[in-house]
């Protein structure tokens, strides 16, 4: 493939029962005192028995060459495992896919990005892929990735501020070069930019686990075709941790110019406004759900908060002002208020911006100060047209400015 991607393989899955997959140390079943944890941190088993997750446990090889060693997350599209490359003794992360257009789409996504993009250094790409069997006479897509840490939605408090900024630029280099190569990312946010992980493949299995946690587990018995465990996510310490990041999860990007049915994105707290009221993803919601991400690796916390779409516009409407007024009649986010279209409204006096980041870091001067908001009110003007390009606001002196701030 190009940009040094090798070519898909495509492959059977090689299945072991956990007591012979291999004598490495495998984790801890956990007792029923300790269920409860499964319910807030594990995906959910139903999505196991339907068909859609593909069952597997610590110990599990695939391919005959990956051995499952941990987990590493979930989305509602794929469970991330990380696991042992047994031909070049190294450890890698697999997405393993629900079946169906989901998974192939990102997997062609992948081959399109390597081919349009020139620099894809800050991107999360597959180096191998391969197809397991479902449950259902189907398939589920494997993609192999770099094992990366942590994300920035669940890290972003641990590293200290300058890591942070230093984040925030390398995602926008990232941004601009999937730009640069004509490619919409359509579903950016905090989880899916990730922090690198320092090599663990010079330690055995105990002494990884050490580093990164025990896997801790549960069995699912229900799923009767193949052994199958939830898995807590692994817990890294901090000083395996990198302040490089890279930005993944490819699922839902478009060729820009494309026109999409689910214009809307989730979750509602990254997406443009506009999106909200019938107009296409482009480079300049992506702007704006970098602003997003800006404004948490700046201050710690999202800017906006919600989860329904009308809870997130109100929220917006009192940090930045009323939505344009040719707006209104065109919102297609479920229930909205009239007042957010009123042109006589004001930001709430505690929520504006200029009030808003001095109580999340009231630390900066006041030149600081002045240079995140001039980044901010760029990046979250309502009208796409009016935001910067990734490549205009590499280049602005307040952005360059604030970098220098904290010596980047």
């Amino acid at each position: 493939m190009a940009n040094g991607l090798e070519a898909a393989t495509e492959s059977k899955a090689s299945t072991l029962p956990p007591g012979t997959a291999s004598t490495a140390d495998c984790g801890d079943f956990v007792d029923s005192d300790d269920e409860y944890e499964f319910d807030e941190l594990a995906e959910d088993p139903k999505l196991y028995t339907q068909g859609l997750y593909y069952p597997t446990f610590i110990g599990d090889v695939l391919a005959n060459r990956y051995r499952i060693s941990h987990k590493l997350g979930h989305g509602g599209f794929s469970v991330v495992w990380m696991a042992d490359d047994m031909l070049n003794n190294r450890e890698v992360a697999l997405k393993i896919m629900v079946p169906g257009d989901s998974g192939e789409h990102e997997y062609h996504m992948h081959d399109e990005i390597a081919n349009a993009v020139s620099d894809t250094s800050r991107l999360l790409m597959y180096h191998d892929t391969f197809l397991v069997p479902g449950s259902l006479g189907n398939h589920h897509r494997v993609l192999v990735l770099p094992l990366q840490g942590p994300n920035v939605r669940d890290y972003v408090r641990v590293k200290p501020i300058a890591a942070r900024m230093s984040a925030a630029r390398q995602l926008l280099q990232g941004l601009e070069a999937l730009h640069k190569g004509g490619i919409i990312h359509r579903d950016l946010n905090s989880a899916n930019v990730m922090f690198g992980l320092c090599p663990l493949q010079s330690h055995d299995t105990t002494t990884t686990y050490k580093y990164i946690g025990r896997p801790r587990r549960m069995m699912l018995p229900s799923i009767q075709w193949k052994p199958c465990e939830l898995v807590l996510p692994m817990a890294p310490h901090k000083e395996l941790v990198t302040d490089d990041i890279l930005v993944g999860d490819f699922g839902l990007a478009i060729r820009s110019g494309t026109s999409v049915g689910q214009k809307v994105q989730s979750p509602a707290i990254y997406c443009a406004p506009e999106r909200v009221h019938g107009i296409d993803p482009s480079f300049a919601s992506d702007i704006w759900s970098y602003m997003c991400i800006f404004a948490e690796l700046y201050g710690g916390f999202p800017l906006f908060w919600g989860s329904a779409n009308s809870t997130v516009m109100s929220f917006i409407v009192d940090i930045l002002g009323p939505l344009p007024a040719q707006w209104e009649g065109s919102h297609s986010g479920g229930s909205y208020d009239p007042e957010w279209y009123s042109q006589n409204r004001e930001p709430h006096p505690h929520l504006g911006l200029e009030n808003k980041i001095p109580s999340l870091r009231p630390d900066i001067t006041t030149n600081e100060l002045r240079l995140v908001l001039g980044i901010l009110k760029w990046g979250f003007s309502y009208l796409p047209e009016n935001r910067p390009t990734a490549a205009q606001l590499l280049d602005s002196t307040i952005f360059k400015e604030l970098m220098a701030i904290y010596g980047l």
